[in-house]
């Protein structure tokens, strides 16, 4: 297989990209706590309880719509600014949790895809939804 030079170079420049995007974010996070003197309020257990109730807001929007209307609900303009929103709002917690963590969100996310690649193999995995230690 020849990859090119350019090639390299264009997903470098993307993955750093994106990563100095999530570092900005973070950064303007921490900003916008100390600005407000909230990083006393910051702490790990706060944000994660914070994390958990935007996701039951997320959740709350889907809770008893079909597979199908949850699937059709990208054509719902109200529904979907909702939606955004209430990402926007998890993302925001995460990030500040991690941030409070010292996690790497990249490093973590990157190794946790490497273990569920070795935890879910395709020829055990392909078309089944069953956790891996439950096969």
């Amino acid at each position: 297989m020849v990859v090119s030079v350019k090639k390299v170079f264009v997903i470098i420049f993307i993955t750093r990209s994106r990563l100095s995007n999530l570092i900005n974010i973070q950064n303007r996070l921490a900003n916008f706590a100390r600005q407000h003197n909230w990083d006393q309020f910051h702490s790990p257990k706060n944000l994660s309880m914070a994390l958990a109730a935007e996701a039951a807001e997320l959740l709350e929007i889907f809770q008893w719509l079909t597979e199908e209307q949850s699937r059709e609900i990208i054509n719902n303009e109200k529904e979907m600014s909702l939606i955004k929103e209430e990402i926007a709002d998890v993302v925001i917690y995460l990030v500040r949790l991690a941030d409070k963590l010292g996690v790497d969100i990249e490093k973590a996310v990157l190794e946790k895809i490497a273990l569920n690649e070795k935890k879910y193999p395709v020829e055990l995995a392909k078309d089944n939804a069953k956790k891996y230690n439950k096969r």
